[in-house]
């Protein structure tokens, strides 16, 4: 008897705990996008400002990129790895109340994120019209983005 109320009560358990969670949809995600790129921008005015200085301003090129377009890039995927490692949200998720959790609900992990952060938005960003992908935040029931499904991640609202 007592296997079935333990069994009846994992499912309740489990029924509520995905009722409560609340989904963050594409314009919650959309504007705390925006304000961690702004906070991206000005750490990365404040990075480069002496690298700036000690060149005189000009431009050293490794391959296809500048110096300063690899430490602006290392800068942005290293704000929303770390950020989302340690609290769960970015600054900018942090305003709008969101946060990242995996689909298991246990705590994220380097490689989830490496995946999410990096991979999955390395792949929005490899084209330009590939940045239109994150309007399927806007018609997955779970609104998920494909860098979401990617890392095994959902954005919520952290309540």
């Amino acid at each position: 008897m007592s296997e079935v109320y333990e069994a009846g009560h994992q499912d309740v358990t489990e029924k509520t705990e995905k009722t409560s969670i609340r989904y963050a949809g594409f314009w919650m995600r959309f504007w705390a996008y925006i304000v961690d790129l702004i906070i991206v921008f000005c750490v990365n005015g404040i990075v480069l400002m002496p690298y700036r200085l000690i060149t005189g301003g000009d431009e050293f090129e490794v391959g296809f990129w500048t110096i300063a377009v690899i430490i602006s890039t290392i800068v942005l995927y290293a704000y929303f790895v770390v950020m989302t490692k340690y609290l769960q949200q970015t600054l900018g998720k942090r305003i709008f109340g969101l946060k990242v959790i995996r689909q298991d609900r246990t705590p994220l992990r380097w490689s989830d994120l490496i995946f999410r952060e990096v991979v999955g938005r390395f792949f929005h960003r490899v084209l330009g019209f590939t940045n239109l992908l994150y309007i399927v935040v806007a018609f997955n029931p779970e609104k998920q983005g494909i860098h979401d499904m990617i890392g095994d991640t959902y954005v919520i609202h952290d309540a």
